[in-house]
């Protein structure tokens, strides 16, 4: 049986190298992430490595095998439908379940997972837009965008965030800002600190640094006040 100590790692591999497009993650990159010593990590990578689950390579960083992602994807898709049940059917807000998941996604079996995907419908993605890996493995596509990135005025439909962090998704619960919402992007101005969207024909304010962090399909429009 893998230990919860094995799954961690793996799972933060994946989403550090996914997130810089297939490249290596690097010692200091998966000690920040799970918070714990660079000389910890290098001997759990060596380990993953004599185990068949990693490609560690001293001074370059690892990489997942094949068995390595498919054990990642396992517990990221544990981990999400999790978070889909206990918004959907405990009514938790998306700003509670991240911390809930990551205890629980070690602890149900492979047959009780396959159980909560039927009973929810066969979600496609988790409360914070993030895709749910398949049983086999296969993960679906959004294609967005940054909303920082958006450079006219328009509209927009917010469909994942990349911070699942309590204080983020409060801020942007609070704004009115949540997965599925819609809203017009009135001011793109490049120059300014801050974006100004409608939303539910409110104004509201968002830092760049925090519109980075959501992502968006977003239509160019002519927008008029």
């Amino acid at each position: 049986m893998v230990s919860l100590t094995v799954e961690n790692y793996v799972k933060a591999i994946y989403t550090i190298s996914l997130n810089q497009e297939g490249r290596p993650a690097s010692t200091g990159q998966i000690a920040s992430c799970l918070e714990v010593a660079p000389g910890t990590v290098t001997s759990m990578l060596k380990a993953l490595s004599e185990s068949g689950l990693a490609q560690y390579t001293p001074y370059e960083g690892v990489r997942l095998t094949q068995e390595g992602k498919a054990l990642a994807l396992n517990v990221l898709r544990r981990h999400r439908l999790i978070e889909v049940f206990l918004v959907q059917t405990l009514g938790m807000s998306w700003t509670e379940v991240h911390e809930e998941a990551e205890r629980l996604e070690h602890a149900v079996s492979d047959k009780l997972v396959e159980r909560v995907d039927a009973f929810l419908g066969y979600p496609s993605f988790d409360p914070h837009g993030d895709p749910i890996p398949t049983a086999d493995g296969s993960v679906s596509a959004q294609i967005g965008v940054p909303l920082s990135e958006c450079q006219v005025e328009g509209e927009f439909k917010l469909i994942r965030v990349l911070d699942q962090s309590p204080q983020f998704l409060k801020e942007l619960t609070e704004k009115n800002l949540l997965i599925g919402r819609e809203g017009i992007l009135i001011s793109p101005n490049p120059e300014v600190d801050h974006l100004v969207l409608k939303i539910n024909g409110e104004q509201v304010q968002i830092p760049k640094e925090l519109a980075h962090l959501m992502v968006v399909k977003f239509r160019s429009s002519t927008y008029s006040a």
